[in-house]
């Protein structure tokens, strides 16, 4: 007899719809998978047979072809298994066909009737909206009901699939509101007010928050650069649900999402260690995943000792920062993954890693001290809005009782400028300063003929490029509306002048 139901699988970020066709007649006995499967698909024969052997379905000694349709779709990943032992179970009759034709089955089975969690169950969830109703392993199921207009059922076992198809006890619909998880989101842990000093840089980061600019911190060991990146994520704006759906559908996708997370209420931080491959920070493989940028996506992707990292795994960031998306083509497909995110990186001023420090020598000569710094290529360094340098910090800093402002403070303010920025680009469909290009800052960056004048000087004397040019401009408009001002006055510009110090001829 010839059964077919409905499954899903990936293709990137992704969702497509699968028909699982199931075909046992007569002849030798054997179990064929057909229509582009992986190998992992092709181990799915042997647990689905033991499966359903160990929950009372046996299979009869037949021959059983599985076949995969659209067949020119490559099917990975074991996804497709609770779908297939539906099949073979509506095959032999014990499941009516045209109630299993009713719904989207997704799932992968254990040799003892378990439903295991998929990957990609957010993706799944937007595939079935205002279609099939959906059923899931009850761990993934919780992520696709956050998706309004789609029904979800979520199974724990083989049994309780069956015993819903066939009428027995049906199953429970999943219903959760997205603002729930926002209610209960944790405040970070970590605060700005435990970081003594530092107020320059303190500064500077809370511009880049409110623009989402990318900022390169350089200072001696233990100034406290990794510190301030590590809170960084604290003062950024709250997400908003479609963001939060977004950055919940990549680390779906990837895998690390959370097992009792449904969906993230908090900024990602990701700090890869520099030995980190070209595939692992842009995304690739030989089953392609998103990498650390796409896991990044509207959170921050902090770089320690960015210059320890490999030259090709550097420049492979120009498109995400520039573009805030990464392709990854490969022979069979072209997928893309968002990578919108800050970029913070850090690095020591020399070799030895403390030049210009005021308590220690500098052992490295001026060639060692170029040859070091020159690892940061040209145009990344350009894509980097605000450069900071952050000296070590007093002992009579340390000591000081007295804290800083908390992240609570600062974070208000970042969220006002965002606002602010939010209202003034609803036309042009975007968030923040970062992201304005140059047909944007003709309207919304003019200067005066003082502002101009004193551009112009600042480009000449530190032989900045075309692109530092914009960087600048676009920091000014930042420090504006975190002054609540419409325009840009030379102060602001100034304020941004100096983020640029390390462009100096004299510095690279």
């Amino acid at each position: 007899m010839l059964a077919k139901v409905f499954s899903a699988g990936l293709l990137g970020l992704d969702a497509h719809l699968i028909e699982v066709e199931v075909d046992i007649g007569g002849g030798l006995p054997q179990f064929s998978i057909v229509g582009l499967p992986d190998a992992t698909v092709r181990e799915s024969r042997d647990r689905i047979r033991a499966t359903l052997k160990n929950t009372g379905f046996a299979l009869p000694p037949k021959k059983i072809t599985v076949n995969l349709a659209p067949a020119g779709l490559k099917k990975e990943g074991a996804g497709l298994e609770l779908s297939m032992a539906v099949g073979m179970l509506v095959a032999e009759g014990i499941i009516d066909q045209a109630t299993a034709q009713r719904y989207v089955l997704v799932g992968e089975l254990s040799l003892d009737g378990r439903i295991k969690p998929i990957r990609g169950g957010l993706s799944i969830g937007l595939l079935c909206r205002n279609q099939l109703p959906l059923i899931l392993p009850a761990e993934s199921a919780r992520e696709a009901a956050v998706i309004d207009q789609v029904e979800v059922y979520g199974a724990r076992t083989l049994p309780e699939v069956v015993e819903a198809l066939t009428g027995q006890h049906p199953l429970t619909r999943l219903i959760t509101d997205p603002q729930s998880f926002f209610r209960t989101s944790a405040t970070p842990e970590e605060d700005f007010s435990e970081v003594r000093g530092q107020f320059h840089a303190k500064r500077a980061l809370e511009i880049a928050a409110a623009g989402g600019h990318n900022v390169l911190l350089i200072g001696p060991p233990g100034s406290g650069k990794t510190m301030l990146a590590q809170r960084l994520p604290g003062v950024l704006p709250p997400l908003s649900i479609q963001e939060a759906l977004d950055t919940t559908r990549v680390h779906s996708v990837a895998g690390t999402l959370v097992t009792d997370q449904s969906l993230m209420t908090t900024r990602p931080f990701r700090a890869p260690h520099h030995n980190v491959s070209d595939a692992g920070l842009i995304g690739g493989g030989t089953i392609p995943r998103p990498g650390e940028v796409s896991l990044a996506h509207n959170g921050v992707l902090f770089l320690d000792e960015v210059l320890e990292f490999k030259r090709s795994v550097l420049d492979g960031l120009r498109q995400p920062l520039e573009e805030g998306t990464v392709t990854v083509t490969r022979v069979n497909a072209s997928l893309q993954y968002p990578a919108r995110f800050m970029l913070v990186v850090a690095m020591n001023p020399c070799p030895c890693g403390y030049h210009g420090d005021r308590t220690r020598d500098c052992i490295c000569t001026p060639h060692q001290i170029r040859r070091y710094r020159g690892r940061l290529s040209g145009p990344l360094r350009d894509r980097l809005d605000i450069h900071v340098e952050v000296p070590a910090v007093p002992v009579s800093d340390l000591g000081h009782d007295q804290s800083s402002e908390c992240s609570a403070f600062i974070r208000k303010r970042v969220t006002d400028a965002r606002h602010i920025q939010a209202k003034r680009y609803a036309a042009e469909h975007l968030f923040a300063n970062a992201q304005l290009k140059p047909r944007h800052m003709k309207t919304h960056c003019r200067l005066d003929q003082a502002g101009k004048q004193l551009l112009d000087q600042a480009v000449t004397r530190l032989g900045l490029s075309a692109r530092a040019y914009g960087r600048i401009l676009r920091v000014a408009r930042t420090i504006a509306d975190l002054a609540d001002s419409e325009a840009i006055e030379a102060s602001h510009l100034a304020e941004a002048i100096q983020y640029r110090n390390l462009d100096r001829t004299t510095t690279f």
